[in-house]
């Protein structure tokens, strides 16, 4: 799906964001995606890299960006390069993206056809010293696949090897952090689409089916509200599954007395969100699992507040493994005294919740794992305490999406259904409406 209901003022304001960084006598370039091939003459479906998008709002491929703030030709401050027209392209493949059109949805006002990017690349290229090229950076990320972002890069520095070369990551992760208002409100719409997703699954989810079937009900309300799809693999884990952190085969039936856990997220827009919520397969927590969850719920009250400007993930993350530790405690599964003997390089919750407790979220669902970064207005982050009790086939996850904001933050996902009483009340009130 491709709206293009941005208005273009955004990215309008993100490139001159972005040149406000730059440094004098500089160029920066960028490439858009391409196709990725999925088997034979078959393709995945298109979704475009996401700095190209946040400068541009283009989301078709074979295009390029080129920014020269210090150009002394105002048409050449910014240039915009998408597809040459192709008959035979339009016949097989739909119409393709025109020049008024790319200018209307980026507010570049020169747009220009892609075959001509490299003569007036090299037009330009000559009268800077420094060329700023983009790739993603993302430090727990590796990929044997070379990008068309690596390779752009390759090939500019073999055309050009004796200017320098700077990274434009640095800057745009920055510029990424903090949402403008038209951000947050394409955020908060993808957010009321995966709250109705998760309703539906409170409203099917019962024992003998499979999970699968649950997924397909959620990409249901997804495709349903014009979100083009998940911002992620989704999870839909039931029972031992949902001790699994990524687990994403989503074909196991969903058994009675067990819980299922929901990782799940639509992209509205090019934008992401991200709703954990774990709920019993038959609509009734058992007593264990009943003391398990709240146990979670009980932090997660707890670290909500912390998201205020000056905090950061590491103190999220300190915070919530001390509270979780004394919990764990309460559950039965240490003592005070195995606390006191335990390794100090593993300590003993790690067995039951080992990862992080916050990630920032935007147009990439993982936007940014710095964890030092002090929290800022118009951040947003995922608060997503867990345990994970393998031995009883116990998986706990319950996330909100946070706004920082200059007072008290903001649950994207407030009002969704959250406490014991809340979920069995929505799960068995639809149970008696069907018998």
């Amino acid at each position: 799906m491709d709206f293009n209901n941005i208005p273009n003022s955004l990215f309008v304001k993100n490139r001159k964001s972005f040149s406000d960084f730059m440094a004098s006598k500089s160029i920066a370039v960028f490439c858009a995606n391409e196709p990725m091939p999925r088997n034979g003459d078959q393709f995945f479906p298109f979704r475009q890299q996401s700095d190209f998008f946040y400068l541009t709002g283009i989301k078709h491929e074979n295009a390029f960006l080129i920014l020269y703030p210090d150009s002394p030709n105002p048409d050449r401050k910014e240039i915009l390069f998408i597809e040459t027209y192709n008959e035979n392209k339009v016949i097989w493949q739909g119409e393709m993206l025109d020049t008024a059109e790319a200018s209307r949805i980026s507010g570049v006002k020169t747009v220009l056809y892609s075959d001509s990017f490299y003569d007036v690349l090299n037009d330009i290229v000559f009268n800077c010293d420094k060329i700023y090229l983009n790739s993603y950076e993302y430090p727990r990320y590796q990929c044997d696949v070379a990008t068309k972002q690596q390779r752009f890069a390759e090939d500019i520095k073999r055309r050009y090897p004796l200017h320098n070369i700077e990274r434009s990551a640095p800057i745009l992760n920055r510029l990424r952090l903090v949402k403008s208002k038209e951000e947050l409100d394409i955020t908060r719409h993808a957010c009321d689409i995966t709250g109705q997703a998760f309703r539906r699954c409170l409203d099917t989810v019962r024992p003998g089916k499979y999970e699968y079937q649950i997924q397909a009900e959620i990409e249901y309300v997804f495709k349903s509200n014009n979100a083009s799809g998940h911002a992620f693999a989704p999870i839909v884990a039931g029972g031992k599954n949902g001790c699994c952190l990524h687990y994403s085969s989503n074909n196991s039936i969903l058994n009675d007395n067990d819980l299922v856990l929901f990782d799940i997220g639509c992209e509205y827009n090019h934008y992401s969100s991200d709703l954990s919520r774990t709920i019993p397969v038959n609509g009734h927590f058992t007593p264990r699992q009943k003391q398990c969850y709240d146990a979670v719920l009980r932090v997660m009250k707890q670290i909500e507040p912390l998201y205020v400007i000056g905090n950061t993930i590491n103190d999220i993350n300190t915070t919530t493994y001390k509270l979780m530790e004394q919990e764990m405690i309460g559950l039965g599964l240490f003592t005070t005294d195995d606390v006191k003997r335990q390794d100090p390089d593993k300590p003993l919750y790690t067995k039951y919740l080992m990862h992080g407790i916050s990630h920032h979220i935007g147009i990439d669902v993982h936007d940014n794992v710095n964890k030092s970064i002090t929290f800022k207005e118009g951040m947003i982050l995922t608060c997503e305490p867990g345990i994970y009790i393998r031995e009883e086939n116990i998986g706990i996850r319950i996330e909100n999406d946070m706004l920082v904001t200059s007072g008290q933050p903001v649950n994207l996902f407030e009002g969704l259904p959250i406490e014991v009483d809340e979920i069995e009340y929505a799960m068995n009130k639809n149970i008696q409406q069907k018998s």
